[in-house]
């Protein structure tokens, strides 16, 4: 594979590598990569993993390409994630903990696609889309992430509002939390003009709170063990109703996020690889699948804590018992009316959120416990939000082509997310507030489909990967997750318009047709390439001539 790599359209040639760049925000630095003397031009038969023509593992590598896999995974752990979890946990015990680690190890094979496209053509998914699809639908589908990053952002800043609520007793109101968490966002996102490892270094301590913190709480409940490793290997969910199967489904919607395509598809270009030759373009991808490797099994465990302490101590309570329990507190601050007892709740079990789940930690393990929650649930909502951030700017940077200054770009893309945040803090209580996340979690999953698809057809388009394209196996993998995916993405449809009034079923079912005519056409796309590989020619290069003046 040589360095000039070209995608041949109707009216010419596209050079990926000859394009001009969007203007830098994360990469500003680039990470240089360690290598010996040696290693130049030594044939190597046997490399890490049984790798032909790779250089042995070396420890410094690794370390060098360490940073954009745990960014990536801070998506794992978001706010909407965490609450996921704890629901997980008190709805269906241990019974769920399989299904999140296969969400995960799905999450580890797409974006696996999504790091090596960065790799191998230099552009990040949004860039390459931007070449590819034809205006109208570049434009579709650029609206779809972006709704998706906006629902993603009110996650996190809700999640870090209610923290601030937490620690302050309530005197945080949490209108006050989302300003503050806008206002930190928007300075913390200023650390990579200090070097683009203290960035990482910052964002892997906010990881590090998360897992002292949630594995306090494990280690403080002490769940059984037998029942959590019984749960996370062995596929079961006995007596499951509709509650623990709707729970089920959308664990794949809170585990893989959309946007986290798009994001780690850019980070991985911070590093300082040469794509002429394909031997170092091998080993960048060898390092940073064992990151994201790494990344993600840190985040399996911290998410295994919050689902394991939530199983092991509310699965089964009722409103009854936590009421009785946390009316004799005093030690916790507003614990009155969190748990009403009426009619409707007096013989049913509890209804969980990320607020109440503080709560009821506070309630029955001590001060200590919820105040800890809260710190953990803090740093959850503040590096997600940061992430957030980064994927608005490379999204809409890569999409339109953007040529805005930094702070304008942070701006628009922290206002466009914390605006609607707002209102509904302001105008709404705590308790709608929380329970706004199972339709953000919802709204992740419907937009799935706009990044699973798109990264599996660039990664099988020979002329952007050359011998890097997706063999058989891999576009079979990416096949299979991304139809798992959408037919989860109707059945939450069915489910959603069952429950709506007449009037809106019909507006609902004309959305829901131009969404699937709309997938169905980029599945289409897909398809032309992936079932024959050796298709190169202009029938799936769709971008116009006028699309690309000046990038010639």
């Amino acid at each position: 594979m040589d360095d000039s790599q070209t995608v041949e359209s109707g009216s010419g040639s596209i050079n990926f590598n000859d394009a001009k760049p969007i203007v830098a925000t994360y990469f500003d630095e680039k990470i240089p990569v360690p290598k010996k003397d040696e290693e130049e031009n030594k044939n190597f038969r046997c490399g890490p993993l049984y790798t032909a023509n790779m250089p042995p593992f070396s420890w410094r590598k690794l370390w060098a390409f360490t940073g954009p896999g745990f960014l990536m995974s801070i998506a794992y752990l978001d706010p909407g994630n965490i609450e996921s979890d704890l629901q997980s946990g008190a709805i269906a015990g241990f019974q769920l903990l399989w299904l999140l680690l296969l969400a995960t190890l799905m999450g580890l094979l797409m974006q696996r696609l999504s790091s090596r496209l960065g790799v191998v053509s230099g552009l990040h998914l949004a860039e390459v889309c931007n070449r590819q699809y034809r205006k109208v639908p570049r434009i579709i589908l650029w609206l779809m992430i972006e709704i998706a990053i906006v629902g993603s952002d009110m996650q996190e800043v809700i999640g870090s509002a209610i923290a601030f609520f937490l620690l302050s007793g309530g005197a945080i109101p949490l209108w006050a939390g989302v300003l503050i968490t806008a206002i930190d966002a928007f300075v913390f996102l200023l650390l990579d003009k200090y070097g683009l490892r203290k960035l990482e270094a910052f964002f892997a301590f906010l990881i590090t709170i998360m897992a002292v913190t949630f594995g306090y709480e494990y280690v403080t409940v002490a769940p059984d063990q037998g029942q959590v490793i019984f749960g996370t290997l062995v596929p079961h969910c006995n007596n499951c109703g509709e509650k623990q199967l709707l729970q089920a489904v959308g664990i794949i919607g809170a585990v893989i996020m959309p946007h986290n395509m798009y994001l780690h598809s850019a980070l991985v270009k911070s590093r300082d690889v040469n794509r002429a030759k394909p031997r170092d373009v091998r080993e960048a991808n060898f390092y940073f699948l064992v990151e994201s490797s790494i990344a993600l099994l840190v985040s399996f465990i911290i998410n295994l804590f919050v689902v394991s302490v939530f199983a092991e101590a509310f699965y089964g309570k009722t409103n009854v018992q936590l009421n009785a329990t946390c009316s004799n507190v005093t030690n916790i601050p507003i614990t009155h009316n969190v748990f009403p007892i009426n009619n409707e709740t007096i013989n049913s079990t509890v209804s969980v959120d990320i607020y109440k789940g503080g709560i009821m930690l506070g309630c029955f393990f001590g001060p200590a416990a919820y105040y800890i929650w809260a710190i953990g649930i803090l740093a959850a909502g503040q590096s997600s939000t940061m992430t957030g951030t980064y994927s608005g700017q490379f999204v809409m940077e890569g999409f339109l082509d953007l040529r805005w200054s930094r702070a304008k770009r942070i701006l628009l893309t922290r206002s466009i997310a914390i605006c609607p945040t707002l209102l509904l803090a302001v105008f709404s209580d705590i308790t709608h507030l929380t329970g706004l996340n199972d339709l953000l979690n919802v709204l992740q999953s419907l937009q799935l489909p706009f990044a699973l698809v798109p990264v599996l057809h660039f990664t099988s388009m020979t002329t952007i990967m050359g011998e890097f394209t997706n063999n058989l196996a891999w576009k079979i993998i990416g096949g299979l997750i991304s139809l798992i995916v959408i037919i989860i993405n109707m059945y939450f449809v069915v489910i959603y318009i069952q429950e709506l009034q007449v009037a809106l079923v019909v507006v609902v079912s004309v959305v829901v047709v131009f969404y699937l005519l709309f997938v169905a056409y980029l599945v289409w796309l897909m398809l032309k390439v992936v079932i024959d590989c050796r298709k190169v020619n202009t029938d799936y290069v769709l971008q116009e001539n006028e699309d690309f003046s000046g990038s010639t």
